[in-house]
């Protein structure tokens, strides 16, 4: 029985491995998007890009909740539902980011772009950008991941920072002059893109463990099932008022 692929992928959703593996993930993703592409290389966030954010740390608490006891199964109910609730929220934001992109991107006058306001509305109306302005405000252009440069740091940009955001007073010589993308030089893979990538793998990761977890024991596939509900139950409810 222990040789069952399904049997030792169960066994290692019950250990804190895999749950670790991810909140590191998405909480270094998030890190790495704030301090180092917004604070650092000056690449103003988005719209869709804080939405973004919020999907991955939504997933990151998913985690947390399972590394308290990743065999205990209430915990678990609620681990699974915000992992998957966050997936499934980013994957949407990830779609309308680079739809957007595109959009921008294109040489059609007609395009329209929606998806882009100044003040965010969060799940269930989360003051999110109230709390954490810094964190979860938007305050780039939608579309456009090309580095904002204030004038007052020009004279203090270092070597490391002028290889990415380029030289002033124009800019034009850096890697990610022309906005970000995986191989910048092919233009490929947008940011979207690559965010739209790292959640379809949690979803298959994942996915797998959910499954596997549901044929671990009887009360498993009860317990599966409310998880289902609960995704549902919290995309609909969640839901933000679209009135500004």
């Amino acid at each position: 029985m222990s040789s069952c692929p399904v049997s030792r992928v169960s066994a290692w959703q019950n250990t804190r491995i895999p749950w670790l593996i991810m909140v590191v993930a998405m909480i270094s993703l998030t890190f790495i998007a704030h301090f180092l592409f917004q604070e650092y290389l000056y690449m103003e966030p988005c719209e869709q890009c804080v939405y973004i954010r919020f999907a991955m740390l939504t997933m990151a608490f998913g985690g947390i909740l399972a590394l308290i006891d990743p065999k205990n199964d209430y915990l678990k109910i609620f681990a699974y539902t915000f992992v998957f609730w966050g997936i499934w929220l980013g994957i949407e934001y990830c779609l309308t980011l680079n739809h957007i992109h595109e959009v921008v991107h294109s040489e059609n006058p007609f395009a329209g772009v929606d998806g882009c306001r100044e003040i965010p509305i969060y799940p269930f109306n989360l003051p999110l950008h109230e709390w954490a302005p810094g964190w979860f405000l938007p305050t780039g252009e939608c579309g456009m991941d090309t580095p904002i440069v204030p004038e007052d740091v020009y004279g203090s940009l270092n070597a490391f920072q002028k290889f990415f955001v380029g030289t002033p007073p124009n800019f034009e010589d850096g890697l990610y002059s022309n906005g970000w993308y995986l191989i910048p030089s092919m233009e490929f893979m947008n940011m979207a893109v690559c965010c739209l990538l790292a959640f379809v793998v949690c979803l298959v990761i994942l996915g797998g463990m959910f499954v596997s977890y549901a044929f671990s024991h009887p009360k498993a596939k009860i317990y599966a099932l409310i998880v289902l509900v609960f995704i549902i139950i919290l995309k609909i409810l969640g839901e933000p008022n679209s009135v500004v």
